[in-house]
């Protein structure tokens, strides 16, 4: 079993032609999860408090649904679930590492076996790195198939468009589906949820017209379902950070360049290796906005000189503490 190392730079050089980052192999001590020493990773990050493993109650919008409640519901769910699962026969799942994608992968890794299922991870050049380590730790850890498709920049990008999101999607998903094809898998599928189908979502514009199924949005499952039940398989990505590219950190229409990227994404690692467990640093030119969850706002005043002078080396002049707190999308406002 091996993790990966996702300390490699982007250049600019990677706006165009195919985009590369180097990945380096290390050996995983004692097969613990990890991904280089020093650098947080989910599997290394102690266990968030009940208060910090709940995304949907910092600030932000939630569903007005309720899926799954009460654990007769929660039974007879997971059982259409599995039959829904057993019935695609084989799989290619487009895999980011998450809570989602990790539990459509496990359960169908588990129903139809290995040579049945194959993850694939699209590596852009505005993903988060650690993400990337992630995705192949967990897949190893899954014992299933797993390839790295290397995407890159879609047209338009550079300057952030408001339509990035099915931009992005529309050319991803149509490259991860010829990939599907070329590893001799006919479709698709991929693990949005209810909650992602309740909200703005862009990118499932895409996935619909590429015919990418989406079992979780077909059952009526929702986030907190999903959380549920990677738990109850002992999934470790159960209280795993929502995440998304380094590209919602910045305002739309803005340009942006591999270098304010790498220093978004740095400033974020340097928190997480704090213990801060829900982050964003949203960039505004020179000035870092952070967002951490409401319950650690008071410890991020108490830790202001470290995390000032911590986030300015990595070229941020001013730095700011979003009193709102940690909100998914806040930057689409």
């Amino acid at each position: 079993m091996v993790s990966w190392s996702v300390l490699g730079r982007w250049s600019d050089a990677d706006r165009s032609g195919s985009s590369h980052c180097d990945l380096s192999p290390v050996d995983l001590p004692n097969q613990r999860w990890t991904v280089t020493e020093g650098t947080p990773s989910v599997y290394s990050r102690p266990r968030p408090t009940e208060n910090e493993s709940r995304p949907m109650s910092l600030g932000r919008r939630t569903s007005t649904q309720t899926h799954w409640r009460g654990r007769s519901t929660m039974e007879h769910g997971h059982g259409a679930l599995i039959e829904r699962v057993e019935a695609l026969g084989m799989a290619a799942v487009a895999f980011s590492g998450g809570a989602d994608s990790t539990l459509l992968l496990a359960l169908l890794r588990k129903h139809l076996g290995r040579e049945q299922v194959i993850a694939l991870t699209a590596v852009t050049p505005y993903m988060v790195r650690q993400e990337i380590g992630d995705a192949v730790a967990l897949a190893a850890r899954l014992d299933v198939r797993h390839e790295l498709v290397e995407m890159p920049m879609p047209a338009g990008m550079e300057v952030n468009p408001t339509d990035r999101c099915y931009r992005c999607k529309r050319s991803m998903y149509t490259q991860l589906l010829q990939s599907a094809v070329d590893f001799g898998f006919s479709g698709l599928v991929d693990g949005s949820n209810t909650d992602d189908a309740d909200e703005q979502r862009p990118g499932l514009r895409a996935l619909r017209e590429l015919g990418i199924r989406s079992p979780f949005i077909e059952l009526g499952i929702d986030k907190a379902a999903v959380r549920q039940i990677a738990r109850e398989m002992d999934l470790p990505t159960w209280y795993k950070p929502t995440n998304a590219c380094l590209l919602t950190r910045i305002g739309f229409n803005v340009r942006f360049t591999m270098e304010q990227l790498q220093r978004i994404e740095e400033a974020e690692r340097f928190l997480l290796e704090l213990g801060y467990t829900w982050v964003r640093v949203r960039c505004h030119g020179e000035l870092a906005r952070i967002e951490v969850a409401p319950v650690q706002r008071e410890r991020l005043l108490t830790d202001a000189a470290t995390v000032i002078e911590g986030i300015q080396r990595f070229g941020f002049r001013y730095v700011t503490m979003d009193l709102a707190g940690y909100q998914t999308g806040s930057m689409s406002d």
